[in-house]
């Protein structure tokens, strides 16, 4: 299903619930009637090309127009971008977490049980590491360069910083945190002991999977998307600063 602007919003929902996690980010409320997509966006002030974009390229795999999401603004994708992160953090995660702790109070003899909370702990700590350095470092900095190559500004420590520590740098570290999630689905799926809350692990592994999922989104969001695009940036603020010089 290719979701356009005149798309029943309810008919996309209908057609992939787990569209509501994105609807969640763009703070879209449900109670949609019979309105259309971009009746919907309009009514919750949401860009509504961008919305698009966002959903059809969640809803396929195969659809990623990087270059048109590049056409956005830098300040568009990064608040969609931080929006994410919130969602993981206040939802996600901690939906998880709560699963596996039942899990152990449920099976409170089962030391493997206590190694998967140990090692989702591990991997939340990591996580949220990853989620912070981009909050707080990354975003600041892409934002910083769309306004001085937007506004025509001469930064030079902006120009400075880009020598010592660019978006390149930042996306040839920039981690892989889905996939770290693979071996605590393995330990699920191949070594728990057989418990009689199937259903709860189930459950959980579904959440993984689903996460897995939704980071693999957020990671091209990221690399193909943002990096690119900051890095245009740069290289005008870079060509202005070599003529003034």
């Amino acid at each position: 299903m290719h979701v356009a602007r005149d798309t029943k919003m309810g008919d996309v929902v209908h057609h992939n619930h787990t569209i509501l996690t994105i609807m969640l980010r763009f703070n879209i409320k449900l109670g949609f009637s019979d309105r259309t997509v971009d009746e919907v966006c309009d009514q919750h002030n949401v860009n509504t090309a961008f919305f698009l974009e966002i959903v059809n390229a969640f809803l396929d795999p195969h659809y990623f127009p990087s270059k048109h999401l590049r056409t956005f603004s830098v300040s568009l994708i990064i608040d969609y971008l931080l929006k994410t992160h919130y969602y993981y953090l206040t939802h996600k995660i901690p939906a998880i977490e709560c699963m596996i702790e039942q899990l152990i109070k449920e099976n409170q003899g089962e030391s493997d049980l206590r190694l998967i909370r140990k090692f989702f702990k591990e991997y939340k700590d990591e996580f949220i590491n990853h989620l912070k350095r981009e909050d707080e470092v990354v975003f600041p900095y892409a934002l910083k360069v769309e306004s001085a190559a937007h506004n025509n500004e001469q930064h030079a420590y902006l120009v400075e910083q880009m020598t010592k520590y660019s978006m390149i740098d930042y996306l040839n570290e920039h981690d892989n945190i889905e996939e770290k999630l693979f071996d605590l689905k393995n330990i699920l799926i191949k070594y728990i002991p057989p418990i009689s809350n199937q259903a709860l692990c189930i459950h959980i592994i579904d959440e993984l999977f689903s996460l897995e999922k939704d980071l693999h989104d957020h990671s091209r969001i990221e690399e193909k998307v943002l990096g690119p695009k900051v890095m245009e940036l740069e290289k005008q603020l870079l060509a202005r600063s070599e003529t003034t010089n």
